[in-house]
């Protein structure tokens, strides 16, 4: 019966980091920091079309997330 700890440790690990996901981003959503309105964000308007494609918010997240899973990898050790 090993096996049904572990899904159920893995279960909450993920139930755990999708509501720190959703919390953290109620904070900046009322932080009111422009994510998603960056230079280099892509946005057409078309006569009945809109394409948008956050290409700077995407690097900038990118960033900050490979610089905290680095640290976090360096603190496990």
């Amino acid at each position: 019966m090993r096996g049904m700890g572990d899904l159920g440790r893995l279960l909450i690990t993920v139930g755990a980091l999708l509501i720190l996901g959703g919390v953290v981003l109620v904070v900046l959503g009322r932080a009111h920091l422009p994510l998603g309105k960056l230079p280099g964000d892509i946005i057409y308007r078309g006569k009945n079309t809109t394409f948008y494609f956050p290409l700077a918010t995407s690097i900038l997240l990118s960033v900050v997330l490979s610089l905290l899973l680095y640290v976090v990898s360096r603190w496990r050790r």
